[in-house]
């Protein structure tokens, strides 16, 4: 369902590029979708219609994409496409790191536990690993704790560890493992504390006054030091579901909470994954992020910082970007960012000739 505004004109953009030139489409998206709603609805039935003859839409103005929409040869074509992809991975591991609104919008979620099983029963080996930070700060909130930030990220006391860790490890982690054993999987949790997975470290912020970079000291917020995939390789080979909280531990066995992009990295490299993929809220990389051009579908490691050292990769994108980098430069074949608002966003990467999001490897 295409519900976010901003998503709804990149959505827009990317069919009205289909049958105008590129420097035409932002001044039709501009002028035409924000003076003139039904415009852009109008517009959408349009395009879609004539892209995907036979899609009907519901009384949203939202392509029904159903099964009953396709006939039986549309059907087959889907799986003939696919097919080969199926081949490919099957016995592989994929890393996903699931956050952004794909955690947060039921229906999305749905969306991507049916992705996530159909993966396995086609023989992919999957390893989740999750993000919360918007229901950490929504607990906080409930126990009177304000949330402080420092360079992007949370600073986290004693008291604030205990929760995130209660957060991610015991609401998060469970409901995830809940809901793909609903779909006939076997998913088993983990904490990064369970058989030293993940050996972390204190990890300092970074702030600039008056010019100087300063380390500061934000409390229980952590990086990976080292991790054990024993655990996992086990849980694997048994055909288990292993779904990752990134909560790791200190040599002092303090826990440490880490940023999730990286967890999976480490994992996904440490695992030799022939993929991780981050679900994030963009579509992925652009060379001009504010207006949303110059779109990058594929680049090489090298080239990705480069752009980072330009400015052309900034801002909330450069962990994303970097996340990927570490998985590669740890054994990962290929890393991508996907657009988890998208429904079925694992399936349109995995099994589709086109494939979304933005492509990163060596």
């Amino acid at each position: 369902m295409i519900e976010d505004e901003i998503f709804q004109k990149e959505f827009a953009a990317m069919l009205l590029k289909k049958f105008f030139p590129a420097e035409e489409v932002e001044e039709i998206i501009n002028d035409k979708v924000e003076a003139d709603e039904k415009f852009f609805e109008d517009m959408k039935k349009d395009i879609v219609n004539e892209m995907f003859p036979g899609i009907s839409f519901n009384d949203k103005g939202t392509p029904k994409t159903s099964p009953e929409n396709f006939s039986a040869t549309d059907k087959a074509n889907i799986l003939v496409e696919a097919l080969p992809y199926i081949q490919e991975f099957y016995g592989k591991t994929i890393v996903i790191k699931y956050g952004g609104n794909a955690m947060i919008n039921d229906d999305l979620k749905e969306k991507v536990m049916q992705d996530v099983t159909l993966m396995k029963y086609v023989g992919i080996n999957v390893v989740i690993v999750h993000g919360g930070g918007p229901d950490i700060t929504q607990f906080l909130k409930k126990v009177g704790k304000e949330s402080s930030f420092v360079a992007g990220l949370r600073v986290t006391d004693e008291e604030t560890v205990e929760i995130a860790e209660m957060v991610l490890d015991g609401k998060i982690n469970s409901e995830i493992v809940n809901l793909l054993n609903r779909r006939g999987l076997r998913a088993v949790g983990l904490s990064g504390k369970d058989a030293d997975l993940i050996q972390a470290e204190k990890k300092l912020a970074t702030v600039y006054e008056d010019g100087d970079k300063k380390k500061v000291d934000i409390g229980y917020v952590g990086k990976a030091k080292k991790v054990d995939i024993r655990i996992v390789n086990d849980l694997i080979e048994r055909g288990y579901v292993p779904v990752i909280a990134p909560i790791g531990v200190g040599e002092d066995g303090a826990s440490y909470n880490i940023n999730a992009d990286y967890v999976a990295a480490d994992i996904a490299g440490a695992l030799k994954a022939e993929k991780l993929l981050l679900l994030t809220d963009t579509p992925g990389i652009y060379k001009n992020f504010e207006e949303k051009t110059g779109f990058i579908s594929a680049l090489t490691a090298g080239e990705a910082k480069e752009y980072i050292k330009s400015g052309v990769i900034s801002g909330g994108m450069i962990p994303k970007v970097e996340a990927c980098l570490r998985a590669i430069s740890g054994g990962a074949n290929k890393a991508h960012i996907i657009d988890g608002r998208l429904p079925h966003s694992i399936i349109l990467e995995l099994f589709t000739n086109q494939g979304i999001g933005t492509q990163v490897e060596s």
